[in-house]
């Protein structure tokens, strides 16, 4: 019996009381059937489909239920109404939603055409979009929409005091809103947030407002600003973290016994949602191939094992060497990246009115160096590993975590590359502001400008990827006779290249969102479209892969990938929040030297008692005992995963032994302690019942 079985098993005891009872008053062969059920068998609310029993078993007991009813008091018959009631509301709930579902009928008659894999990547791509619509409506049901309210009269309030003292570096001036402006102008602005949008609600700068009154309720701006920042980024770990859990929970249990894996690849590897005639030809070369990767795997496996000390040294040297050359190739990357920055950063004219290319180029120019390097590394990572002498899994694995890395790391260069040239200060003026007050008066607006830019540019690659190139190339390999466009092929749907280039998104997003609090609507429009993007070019210029991801079947990796982004946006809105001084010209933190201030400023406020508290919670002498605690726990359920896999493997060996000593007809070993670990009922010779049977 399955795991979920023996739980359903376990906590339905208090239903056995029912059936003993119906049994004392039934005839003697009701009796019996009653007393097959057994101990392990679900209570009276449980639906019939849950017995391992046949089908005129199943009868039986319906009949015996129906004729029981009467014997029941008012009480009890009300109950047992009520709960078949109450589950066919739910049922048929269930049901209505499904037709609600966003894109229910487009993702299953992907998963129908193309398989599992491909329909894992759209699921989480829809993912997406619902999380960040919640992002977003935090993000404007807490900030935007109490400032709003204020700056147009609606409820009473107060603007954050500007600091006298400083009077030099509170001078914000919007640029390109003076003189005469050329309409080119407005499309440069609606491309890189500058101009009319830099003072709107999609930047930081908007949002000034200190206190709003509600009746006798006093909203304080800044700290809804932090702990909303704080609350979408918990609220997207503890999302994703459990999302992720059934995955973990399986590979908790995953066997590494090869034998074992080509049965499954053999026996139960067919994906029988595949209905179109060319997906599953090409999901039996899949098959095929995978049965090969694993030959292969063992072929490797014995040849490392076969290997002299002699070899072992020329390998070790030369993944040395190659992995230098990936060293190299990172370095260069980051350091094209700093330079676009620093030139992008020194030569955006705020005065005159330059070319429209010119202006365009030069704002862009960090997000097309990141996306050269984006699209470059993992070329030449792909060429390199080949050299390595890895396994074909593990091959796959580490070119996928140093694209990982090469996509996020160049976010944050892109952002040490600008706190950098917003902490150079060269007098002294520029050092009592605590940043650099002349090129950014509101660096926070500067910041959220560049993860603007990057979201739009990345969603133009998109766009342009499939409408400039793949139905091009769709086109001539359909209607062109050369053999050169018949050997290229059509484009393949990489499933990981697709999930990193939206969890590459997805990042720019979370660290944005401080210094943009709009964008998160942004990404859900831009995840939106890339939906319809990414079926089209699947169902008319793609095919899928011939060499898929293994773990494409589901959304684990998927979701491991994300929690690595998340993670990575942890770090620079921690630095920027806790380290680097706030704007004293613009936002909500003017009054306060950083914006993690503001909880130290608001913990003032509260009683005696309650600073006690926080204090002793803050302190080194929790901290140090909470680690411990939780350190404990981690290592309990590090045990407790362990146990459980030791008894799936004690349980499969002793499968294995029953089903030997079945064949040579000889006695179970061990049966006492096998039937204490797996219920008696599952050894029986009664048929297998289909779930939706009863």
């Amino acid at each position: 019996p399955s795991y979920q079985s023996m739980l359903r098993r376990r906590t339905s005891a208090g239903g056995l009381r029912d059936y003993r009872s119906l049994a004392r008053t039934a005839s003697g062969e009701t009796s019996s059937l009653l007393e097959r059920v057994g101990p392990g068998s679900p209570g009276s609310a449980q639906p019939l489909r849950e017995y391992a029993l046949t089908i005129a078993e199943k009868r039986r007991l319906r009949e015996i239920q129906v004729a029981n009813i009467r014997y029941l008091s008012g009480w009890h018959q009300w109950r047992q109404i009520s709960s078949k009631s109450w589950k066919k509301i739910v049922e048929d709930t269930r049901e209505l939603s499904s037709y609600f579902e966003l894109w229910g009928h487009d993702i299953r008659s992907i998963e129908g055409k193309f398989g599992t894999g491909i329909q894992s990547y759209f699921s989480f791509l829809r993912f997406l979009v619902i999380l960040n619509v919640v992002i977003f409506l935090l993000v404007f049901t807490f900030i935007t929409l109490p400032s709003a309210f204020y700056k147009h009269g609606t409820v009473n309030g107060s603007y954050v005091q500007l600091p006298l003292k400083k009077h030099h570096c509170t001078v914000y001036v919007v640029s390109g809103t003076k003189g005469l402006i050329y309409f080119y102008s407005y499309v440069i602005d609606l491309l890189t947030g500058t101009g009319f949008l830099e003072m709107t609600s999609l930047f930081y700068g908007y949002y000034t407002v200190d206190t709003i009154y509600f009746g006798f309720l006093k909203y304080h701006v800044p700290l809804a600003y932090l702990l909303t920042t704080l609350g979408y980024l918990s609220l997207s770990f503890l999302w994703i973290v459990k999302r992720s859990v059934d995955g973990f929970k399986q590979s908790l249990v995953r066997n590494d016994d090869q034998f074992q894996s080509y049965c499954n690849k053999i026996f139960a590897g067919w994906d029988f949602c595949i209905t179109d005639v060319n997906a599953a030809r090409l999901k039996h070369s899949s098959l095929h191939y995978e049965l090969k990767t694993d030959l292969e795997e063992e072929r490797l496996r014995q040849k490392v094992a076969e290997r002299t000390t002699r070899e072992k040294i020329r390998i070790y040297c030369l993944r040395i060497f190659l992995n230098c050359i990936v060293l190299a190739v990172l370095s260069a990357c980051f350091y094209s990246i700093y330079r676009a920055t620093v030139y992008s950063q020194e030569n955006i004219s705020n005065d005159h009115k330059p070319r429209f290319d010119d202006n365009l180029i030069v704002q862009y120019l960090p997000s097309m160096v990141i996306t050269m390097a984006n699209f470059i590394a993992p070329l030449i990572f792909s060429v390199l590993i080949k050299f390595e002498d890895y396994s074909p899994a593990f091959e796959i694995r580490l070119t996928l975590m140093r694209c990982v890395f090469v996509r996020l790391a160049n976010i944050g260069v892109l952002l040490f590359s600008l706190w950098t040239r917003i902490r150079s200060c060269t007098n002294a003026k520029c050092m009592a502001c605590g940043y650099n007050y002349q090129l950014y008066p509101c660096w926070e607006s500067r910041v959220g400008q560049e993860m603007y830019k990057l979201m739009i540019f990345d969603f133009i690659i998109i766009f342009a990827i499939t409408v400039f190139i793949d139905f091009p190339r769709k086109l001539m390999v359909t209607y062109c006779s050369y053999k050169a466009f018949r050997w290229c092929g059509l484009q393949e749907f990489a499933i990981p290249d697709n999930v990193l280039e939206i969890v590459y998104g997805q990042t720019i997003c979370w660290i944005g969102t401080f210094y943009c609090p709009l964008l998160p609507a942004i990404a859900a429009v831009k995840y939106f479209v890339v939906f319809y993007i990414k079926k089209i070019s699947l169902m008319h210029t793609c095919k899928p892969s011939t060499r898929p991801f293994r773990a494409s079947s589901s959304n684990f990796f998927f979701l491991v990938v994300l929690l690595i982004g998340l993670i990575l946006a942890f770090i620079p809105l921690g630095l920027s929040m806790t380290h680097i001084p706030s704007s004293k010209a613009c936002g909500p933190f003017v009054n306060v030297n950083r914006s993690w201030d503001v909880i130290e400023h608001t913990a003032h406020h509260f009683p005696p008692v309650l600073q006690k508290v926080l204090n002793g919670i803050v302190s080194e002498a929790f901290a140090v005992p909470f680690f411990m605690v939780v350190c404990l726990i981690m290592f309990y359920f590090i045990a407790l995963a362990g146990a459980h896999k030791r008894v799936v493997n004690q349980l499969r060996e002793q499968l294995v032994m029953v089903s030997l000593n079945q064949m040579f007809h000889l006695p179970s070993p061990n049966t006492a302690s096998f039937a204490n670990l797996v219920p008696s009922r599952s050894w029986t010779t009664t048929p297998i019942s289909c779930p939706g049977e009863g």
